[in-house]
C-alpha cells in the first residue's frame, strides 16, 4: 500500500527494477539495466516529483537512508564541471570547496550543460548521470560523510523514483564501469 509522507505520495519499497517498465523513460530504465549488469542490488520507491532535497525527507524515512544532495557546478568560464555529492542537511559554501580544489569560485551550472553532459534535467541530478558522461567532462566530488555511509540514496536519472544501494557498490563497481573517479572533499 502506498502512503503520503511529507505531503508527497510514496510507493512501498521494492527490491530491484520495476516488473513493468512501460511508461518509464529510457533514462530511468538504462539505470536499472546498468545496475543489474553490474550486479548491484538496490531497493526502490516511486514517488511524486521531488524537485529539491527538502521534498525528499519522506523518501529518506521510507528507504531508511539520507538521500544526498547532488549539485552540478562549474567554474566561471564554464569549462570545468563538477558533480558534488554531500549530505542533504549540510550547507554548501562554494568558497570552502573552491579552496580545496584550488580553483576560482564555483557556481551552479546551467540546465543545458546538465543535459549535455549528464543527460538529466534539474531536480533529477544524480550520480547515475555519470553513465551518460562518456567523454569525462564532469569530475565527481563527494563529501567524506557520504563516502563513509553504508548506503547511498539517489535518483535513477528521474525525480519520480529513488534508489538505495550500498555505497561501496556504487563507488567500487559503478564508477569504474562508467570510467569516472571520485575526489573526496570535506565540507
Amino acid at each position: 500500500m502506498s502512503e503520503r509522507n511529507n505531503e508527497i505520495w510514496i510507493s512501498p519499497v521494492y527490491t530491484g527494477r520495476p516488473e513493468d517498465v512501460s511508461g518509464r523513460s529510457r533514462r530511468e530504465t538504462a539505470v536499472y539495466d546498468l545496475l543489474d549488469k553490474l550486479n548491484i542490488s538496490y531497493e526502490r520507491v516511486d514517488h511524486e516529483v521531488t524537485p529539491s532535497i527538502e521534498s525528499c525527507h519522506g523518501v529518506d524515512r521510507k528507504l531508511d537512508i539520507h538521500v544526498c544532495k547532488n549539485l552540478f557546478l562549474c567554474n566561471r568560464q564554464k569549462t570545468d564541471f563538477y558533480l558534488l555529492l554531500m549530505p542533504g542537511e549540510k550547507l554548501f559554501r562554494t568558497k570552502d570547496l573552491s579552496k580545496q580544489l584550488g580553483c576560482a569560485r564555483l557556481s551552479f551550472a546551467d540546465a543545458e550543460h546538465m543535459e549535455q553532459y549528464l543527460g538529466i534535467h534539474p531536480g533529477a541530478v544524480s550520480i547515475m548521470g555519470l553513465m551518460n558522461d562518456t567523454e569525462g567532462h564532469v569530475r565527481l566530488l563527494a563529501d567524506r560523510e557520504v563516502v563513509e555511509t553504508e548506503y547511498i540514496g539517489f535518483h535513477p536519472c528521474v525525480n519520480t523514483s529513488s534508489l538505495k544501494a550500498k555505497t561501496a557498490d556504487i563507488f567500487e563497481k559503478f564508477l569504474p564501469a562508467v570510467r569516472h573517479e571520485m575526489t573526496v572533499v570535506e565540507l
